[in-house]
């Protein structure tokens, strides 16, 4: 991928406002690491984060992204009306429809000319939107789009500190230890041809793509059941069962109206948020494609390592 008139407008960013430390997770996780005799500090010394941001609950994420919209606009010429793209690109989303960015683009007051649409792709989904809109500026297409992403992980925390704390083993801690570092945010970057100022600006000049897919589990985060699979059947099951046994022709029905009652109609849908992590292999994998990504790049760029002054990583 290279361009030759696609630049970086602006950059707008939301912090979400509620502090937590690390210590205060720790202090969550009293029993675990009483059980397991881990000194206080480990988190933040085995990970480096000291605090993370949440919002405030109930916050909306389509909210946030919407802050961060408006300040990339703010320092920029472009208008909401001049955005021919918008691209909501965060992990989290408010349903599975409709899309998130309709939400933003709503708020916001983009043309209805626009495309609006969500891109989801673990902590790749900004790059991906970038590139989208980059593609469509260099193509004429569009004259600005913007991608915009708003995370939250209190949520997630949460449900994690309460699975830890029932089921208190080191692995169970080790498989959790990535998903206790994420925080909350979000960040709008507008990309435009140019055409909006006569001031010097950022020119994407490119990059390049490589994936190793084949590692594809070793982190996930996604819903579960809360229910063992025969939980739903009992409704079914057990009033069967007791009219082979002497309880009176009645029994069944009786038992019926009482399970169905302790078990409604959706329980088999009872589902919980779960993330868990291959830490290790995730910084070596992680790491190898990182380095061949990197040597590709000076490539197709026609840069060398000197001519960078700052390259800015995933976190490891």
């Amino acid at each position: 991928m290279k361009y030759s008139r696609v630049y970086v407008d602006a950059i707008g960013y939301e912090l979400a406002p509620v502090v937590v430390t690390s210590a205060e997770i720790e202090q969550r996780l009293a029993p675990l690491y009483e059980k397991l005799k881990i000194p206080a500090g480990q988190l933040e010394a085995w990970t480096g984060i000291s605090e993370r941001r949440w919002w405030p609950a109930g916050y909306g994420l389509s909210d946030g992204a919407t802050e961060a919209a408006r300040r990339a606009l703010e320092h920029s010429n472009v208008a909401a009306r001049d955005i021919g793209v918008m691209i909501y690109a965060g992990v989290c989303r408010e349903q599975f429809e409709p899309a998130t960015a309709c939400s933003v683009a709503a708020n916001l007051g983009i043309s209805p000319d626009a495309s609006v649409f969500d891109v989801s792709n673990a902590c790749l989904g900004v790059l991906n939107g970038m590139v989208d809109i980059a593609n469509r500026i260099e193509l004429g297409q569009i004259r600005a789009g913007m991608v915009v992403s708003c995370e939250t992980a209190r949520e997630i925390i949460d449900y994690t500190i309460q699975r830890l704390l029932e089921d208190m083993t080191m692995d169970s801690l080790t498989k959790s230890l990535a998903t206790l570092t994420g925080g909350s945010g979000a960040v709008a970057v507008l990309l435009t041809d140019g055409s909006f100022s006569r001031m010097k600006q950022h020119r994407l000049l490119g990059g390049v793509t490589k994936a190793a897919p084949e590692h594809h589990a070793l982190c996930r985060w996604g819903f579960e059941s809360l229910l063992p699979a025969a939980v739903p059947k009992v409704d079914a099951i057990l009033p069967q069962a007791i009219t082979h046994t002497k309880f009176g022709r009645f029994m069944p029905q009786l038992v019926q109206q009482k399970v169905s009652g302790l078990l409604p109609a959706r329980v088999s849908h009872a589902f919980t948020q779960f993330m868990q992590t291959d830490s290790i292999s995730v910084l070596k994998h992680g790491v190898d494609l990182g380095l061949n990504t990197w040597k590709s790049f000076l490539t197709k760029i026609g840069f060398s390592s000197d001519e960078i002054d700052k390259v800015i990583c995933h976190q490891v």
